[in-house]
């Protein structure tokens, strides 16, 4: 039988998780499989820039001032060891939402990711006039593919040598999950 993962809640990030933020961001396997926009090293000026301010570049929304929430700590015990969040489009996308994630290495593998995602989904449809939210994940990382099928979403697209990282160039695949009725 199954075990059932363990409990976790989403909610928004705090400067008291800095500390965690920094400790699990900071990881060249988690920046490996996300947009060249998280860096590495990840440092406490970066978490404090997230925290307070999105991303260094500003394209992300402010993590703690989202009303409702867009950007979620992933706690688990006590401890925020990942991130969630989603990101509306805009103009003619209006009625989509990107969905991006990371989770510390020492707790994947136990259905956290899954069910954030899940979380999120259900959130996002019921909260915002939104009709398709959608992951893009880099080929090579199956686990990211596992827990979009996992949640639900279905393979749309596989956009051929899309994306460049760390040198390499990768073919980018495209889940997506529309709302009901």
């Amino acid at each position: 039988m199954k075990t059932p993962p363990p409990a976790f809640t989403l909610r928004p990030w705090t400067m008291d998780d800095l500390d965690n933020l920094v400790r699990f961001a900071n990881n060249k396997r988690i920046a490996d499989n996300l947009a060249d926009a998280f860096p590495h090293p990840y440092t406490p000026e970066d978490g404090i820039v997230f925290v307070h301010a999105g991303n260094s570049d500003g394209s992300q929304p402010h993590a703690v001032s989202q009303l409702p929430g867009r950007v979620f700590a992933i706690v688990v015990e006590e401890v925020a060891c990942g991130c969630i969040g989603f990101y509306p489009q805009a103009d003619v996308h209006r009625k989509n939402a990107e969905i991006g994630y990371w989770l510390a290495e020492e707790y994947q593998g136990r259905g956290i990711m899954t069910e954030a995602v899940k979380q999120v989904i259900r959130y996002v449809f019921s909260t915002y006039d939104i009709c398709r939210i959608f992951a893009s994940t880099f080929a090579t990382n199956r686990a990211s593919q596992r827990v979009l099928e996992k949640a639900g979403m279905h393979l749309e697209a596989r956009l051929h040598q899309s994306i460049c990282k760390n040198g390499q160039v990768l073919d980018e695949l495209i889940y997506s999950v529309v709302a009901a009725g």
